[in-house]
């Protein structure tokens, strides 16, 4: 899986109180916090490499003594998290999740202090291992089967440099890459390929698909000429493709399908591409009318709608910037409709106000 870790279990532990002074009434200080704090340019594997032991323990409160009546605090232990973290309990449930640079989390609260209410006696910090969920937040996700493009197709419209092979998994980790305009960037995750039952954790599916949870739209790629993943498994059309892949979105989570798409269709330069395009087009217009020639168990239960079909050749360059072009409309209308909601929802508080 690379260098690449999107999950990792840590110990956290709120520090112990201080001792009371009973003679004199004096109260310890609290143990300190362990606190998760968002922090760009930060990664899981950071912090794996900097804290080897993966523990993170609040420092012990002061003692009360007869010069300080009221022990101090003990030292907060604050670890840098990168955003997009969901922070999980040993069973699963989440109790937290770090979004935005600047977001905090108090993981263990620390012990009280000694005081007449304990008896002067300190109480020990809160403690307990956590899982650490990364899901990449990007502009627009890349989805797809093994073989459509998608990391040619990142290479050509960003910064990054997957490799690239002729083989079925090329791409074994997330790739970020980052689309330059003219007055801004914006990034794009590049999703490796899903396998036919990636819903049910075939091949790397739950790995992968977690981090299309987070992207603010979709974009499939789909190879021209169809697809088939093995001698073992059948040849699929373009058509079937974009279905199996709704399908596969579809029962992994159906709140991905309500996310903004765009469908790039790959291989442009290919022979016989223009032919398969119109049929392919047309399919589209009217996928009801194609739908009998599938299983049952491949047809999706909703379709996506696209906001644009964008035919590329990563080989020639065709369609690329028109690709970028559409990406970048997209996230802009859907910036001005967060903006809109936020702008109604400040009217309608003043008001009730």
């Amino acid at each position: 899986y690379g260098n690449f870790i999107d999950d990792l279990r840590v110990y956290v532990r709120g520090g112990t109180g201080g001792m009371g002074y009973p003679r004199l009434g004096g109260e310890g200080g609290r143990g300190g916090d362990v606190w998760f704090i968002a922090r760009e340019r930060t990664t899981l594997k950071s912090i794996k490499d900097r804290y080897p032991q993966k523990r993170f323990v609040g420092g012990t409160g002061a003692n009360s003594s007869v010069k300080a009546l009221k022990g101090e605090k003990g030292k907060d232990c604050e670890v840098h998290m990168p955003p997009g973290i969901s922070v999980l309990c040993d069973d699963g449930t989440q109790i937290g999740e770090l979004n935005a640079a600047g977001e905090r989390f108090l993981a263990a609260r620390g012990g009280c202090g000694g005081s007449l209410v304990t008896n002067f006696l300190p109480c020990k910090g809160q403690k307990r291992i956590v899982h650490l969920d990364l899901k990449l937040i990007a502009d627009v996700g890349l989805v797809g089967f093994p073989n459509a493009g998608k990391s040619s197709l990142l290479s050509k419209i960003s910064h990054a440099k997957p490799e690239i092979a002729n083989y079925a998994f090329t791409t074994v980790q997330p790739e970020l890459g980052k689309i330059m305009y003219a007055d801004y960037k914006q990034v794009v995750a590049d999703l490796p390929g899903l396998i036919e039952g990636a819903h049910a954790n075939k091949g790397m599916g739950h790995k992968f698909l977690k981090h299309v949870e987070r992207t603010k739209q979709l974009l499939l790629v789909v190879d021209i000429s169809g697809f088939q993943l093995s001698i073992k498994t059948r040849f699929r059309t373009a058509f079937e493709t974009i279905l199996l892949l709704t399908k596969e979105l579809e029962l992994y989570k159906e709140e991905l399908l309500t996310k903004p798409a765009l469908l790039a269709i790959n291989k442009m330069d290919l022979p016989c591409a223009k032919e398969n395009l119109n049929e392919l087009m047309k399919q589209l217009q009217n996928p009801q009318d194609f739908l009998h020639l599938l299983q049952e168990e491949m047809i999706p239960a909703n379709t996506l709608e696209f906001k644009d079909i964008i035919p590329v050749s990563t080989y020639t360059g065709e369609g690329i910037e028109e690709l970028k072009a559409q990406i970048r409309k997209c996230i802009d209308e859907e910036a001005e409709q967060e903006n809109e909601e936020y702008r109604k929802k400040k009217l309608l508080l003043l008001q009730t106000s």
